[in-house]
């Protein structure tokens, strides 16, 4: 049985997709990219301001779940220019522990939604 759950405080999804989906105590958590849902706008001034409201969402929907990044087991990071790896990691490191953070990809891609620099996606384990 899987649940669908969304956060009125990241941005609404814009297709047929949802923000995550829970299935037993695993969450599947979408995409996120720098959409501020309380100011209707990108963020997309630096690359490290990018990346908080990138991480910001993410928590904002872990936090309808009842998790932290704590609980976060694997994130994909997609970017669109490799060069801004160091930029983009020093704001990502932030958000976890570095003894327990998680596993994780960064790929470069050709682009990404609305043409934001970086989109993080994660599982969570409620355990």
């Amino acid at each position: 049985m899987k649940t669908i759950i969304n956060s009125s405080n990241a941005p609404a999804p814009v297709g047929p997709y949802n923000q995550s989906v829970l299935v037993g105590n695993t969450l599947y958590l979408s995409g996120q990219i720098a959409i501020n849902q309380a100011e209707g706008k990108l963020m997309t001034d630096t690359i490290e301001e990018e990346t908080h409201q990138v991480m910001k969402n993410l928590s904002y929907v872990l936090a309808e779940a009842g998790m932290t990044f704590e609980n976060v087991v694997k994130c994909s990071v997609f970017v669109k220019d490799m060069e801004m790896y160091g930029r983009i990691n020093a704001v990502y490191a932030s958000y976890f522990n570095e003894d327990t953070a998680p596993a994780r990809e960064l790929v470069q891609v050709a682009n990404l939604p609305k043409y934001v620099n970086v989109e993080i996606s994660c599982i969570a384990v409620n355990y």
